[in-house]
């Protein structure tokens, strides 16, 4: 159990120390190559398992969480437009990202049109403008039905550019049965 503490307490201050280093990188470290102005990353040339450019590549990302405000971009959605960026980055062509977003449970409201979230939250939709980017990288961005009715949205409040999907199970399910792989936000 001492082990396991100690462990844990040399972890928590290798990320702090971490986080304190990340101020002091130097400009341009972080860079948003393929999907502007989010998904910032570092792109390690020489790293292991990076993706193959000949490669296809099928993910369905499950988006589950909600946006820690609803001024910024939900975090799990950013994480997606990071991963476009990584795999082109390392060379794979846009046409090979087979990529399916589906929100759901907390993180439906990125969903929602400018008007509707605006009456909502009191702020424009900080996630259409990452919502627009994924679409013109190929990537496909949905909303569960039941999540919707769920959260007494109306299903006439969802962003034209958002997929209206039967359910965010059916999504995952239908598209791993399909050979993608599950990457749950």
């Amino acid at each position: 159990m001492r082990r396991l503490t100690a462990l844990l307490a040399a972890g928590a201050a290798f990320a702090c120390a971490g986080s304190a280093l990340a101020a002091d990188m130097p400009a341009g470290f972080w860079t948003t190559p393929t999907i502007q102005g989010y998904g910032k990353i570092h792109y390690l040339p020489n790293a292991a398992f990076k993706p193959q450019a000949d490669q296809t590549y099928k993910i369905v990302f499950a988006l589950t969480q909600a946006a820690k405000s609803p001024g910024e971009v939900n975090g799990a959605l950013d994480h997606v437009a990071r991963t476009v960026n990584l795999y082109h980055a390392a060379g794979v062509p846009l046409d090979h990202l087979k990529f399916v977003a589906v929100a759901y449970g907390p993180a439906t409201p990125l969903a929602l049109n400018d008007a509707q979230y605006r009456a909502k939250f009191g702020v424009a939709n900080p996630n259409l403008p990452l919502i627009a980017e994924l679409r013109k990288a190929g990537v496909d961005v949905s909303v569960c039905g039941q999540a919707v009715a769920e959260h007494d949205f109306q299903y006439d409040w969802i962003d034209k550019s958002v997929t209206l999907a039967l359910s965010g199970l059916t999504t995952v399910t239908t598209l791993e049965h399909q050979g993608y792989d599950l990457m749950p936000m």
